[in-house]
């Protein structure tokens, strides 16, 4: 009877036990399980973060190709190169020369002042049709030549200032093209030098004058800051002057002015040594003003090879 008890005892003890491991057993995992939907649950209702696309920034000038031996593409407000190609090597400038004469022009000369047109002024390669004895406004005369690219005009305009106070010239150094060197050397025109006042090449191997596209560019902004006056008929297709003999109708010698949006200024250039340059500004939106100058180009080239700047320039600026 003993043993029976003791053997029954023994039985409930293993129940006991194995309920005891088993309700252990079955806490274990009703917590495990609670953890788990918590777990579960936070996952789901953390916001998920989206990776960003990485998007490479696409440079409109990669595919740009110029006829251009030397180009720059210059922010006037940022005071920063867009785009350059050889733009420190300075070049022969052809009639970009006039853009100094201009400025000396407009620095010595007031515009009211009197020019009369002398059998000199005509000397060289006469190519507008002034007449000897006409008598020009000065800032009529320079617009003039700046929108023909008149070298008779050029030439009238150097005149006025290179005359001794007896109106007797000075030798073919004159202090005009002094004048121009030393304005240029102001400004910060290192690599400039010029050797008359129109631009023509002084022979077949030496240009009259010379420097880099960036000096253009540093050079048409000047004008545009200190004497906008000098530069604001070259924006236009076509104008009429009225001198003392004539009227002249004439065109702009930059065939794309009208092809340009919020075109600024313009100036042309063209010799057998110096191949085709041209330099304009405008403005690209919001007033921000930008200068493009190409120099070594072709005749026909030049206005192509700006064109395609002017493009990428509106591509490119948002990605600025």
């Amino acid at each position: 009877m003993k043993k029976m008890i003791k053997d029954k005892f023994k039985k409930i003890l293993e129940i006991e036990t194995r309920t005891k491991y088993f309700t252990h057993f079955l806490l274990c995992l009703l917590v495990t399980s609670i953890i788990s939907f918590s777990l579960l649950v936070v996952l789901e209702t953390t916001p998920k973060v989206k990776k960003e696309k990485q998007t490479k920034k696409v440079d409109a000038f990669e595919t740009v190709k110029l006829e251009a031996k030397s180009a720059i593409v210059w922010d006037v407000v940022n005071g920063k190169t867009i785009f350059s190609k050889n733009c420190d090597e300075p070049l022969p400038l052809a009639s970009l020369t006039k853009i100094m004469t201009a400025v000396t022009v407009a620095k010595e000369i007031d515009d009211n002042q009197k020019i009369k047109i002398t059998p000199e002024d005509l000397s060289p390669e006469g190519d507008s049709n002034l007449i000897v004895g006409d008598i020009w406004r000065a800032r009529e005369l320079r617009d003039f030549t700046l929108l023909t690219s008149s070298n008779d005009g050029a030439y009238a305009l150097a005149s006025v200032i290179k005359a001794y106070p007896n109106n007797q010239l000075t030798d073919t150094d004159n202090n005009f093209v002094k004048n121009m060197n030393d304005n240029a050397l102001d400004i910060g025109l290192l690599s400039s030098k010029f050797f008359n006042e129109h631009g023509l090449d002084r022979d077949e191997n030496r240009g009259g004058a010379y420097g880099s596209a960036r000096d253009m560019a540093m050079l048409f902004e000047y004008a545009l800051k200190n004497y906008p006056e000098v530069l604001e008929a070259t924006r236009y297709k076509n104008l009429h002057f009225a001198s003392t003999e004539k009227i002249y109708s004439v065109e702009n010698t930059n065939v794309i002015v009208d092809q340009i949006p919020n075109l600024i200024a313009s100036k042309t250039g063209y010799t057998d040594l110096a191949g085709g340059n041209l330099i304009i500004a405008f403005d690209a939106g919001l007033g921000r003003p930008i200068i493009i100058t190409v120099l070594g180009s072709t005749e026909e080239g030049r206005f192509a090879d700006v064109l395609k700047l002017v493009e990428a320039t509106k591509q490119q600026l948002p990605n600025l």
